[in-house]
């Protein structure tokens, strides 16, 4: 799928969710109907595309990994850190993290650590196409793709 149809796809996705045909179902509700399709896997940066056509790509994928648990829990590593927190899809397409705990060590120059992390919180609809993941953003229309990764 070419690159422009998955931004539409994921844009797309993100706004239908903007508003609910129906009423809003209780929380405890929601909780389980929560899709499970995240749940139990791990990824690895491909890359990061602005919507200002900026890329940027890791020189090592395997240090900038994301892994999905099945608690609604979710790891990740950031270059020379790792974090933990929280995620949740109210419904298919939907993303939402919560809170990202990281470890504050200083990365090499020409690190993506800053910019990976600090997409998380605005992390608002995904779609898995071929295979691999792709995040969309509500700030500045970021795509961040991702390949999987054998869970260790």
């Amino acid at each position: 799928m070419s690159r422009p149809l998955v931004v539409a796809l994921v844009i797309g996705l993100s706004s239908c969710a903007a508003a609910p045909a129906t009423p809003e179902p209780s929380p405890a509700a929601a909780k389980e109907s929560t899709p499970r399709g995240l749940a139990g896997s791990a990824w690895r940066l491909v890359e990061i595309a602005s919507m200002d056509d900026s890329v940027y790509r890791p020189d090592d994928r395997d240090r900038y990994t994301l892994e999905f648990r099945g608690d609604e829990s979710m790891s990740l590593r950031a270059d020379c850190n790792r974090g933990s927190g929280t995620w949740e899809s109210a419904s298919p397409g939907q993303l939402r993290f919560g809170r990202i705990a990281v470890t504050r060590a200083l990365c090499p120059p020409g690190s993506l650590h800053d910019r990976y992390l600090s997409q998380f919180e605005f992390v608002r609809s995904y779609v898995i196409e071929n295979g691999n993941l792709f995040l969309a953003t509500m700030a500045d229309g970021a795509i961040i793709e991702f390949e999987p990764l054998a869970v260790r």
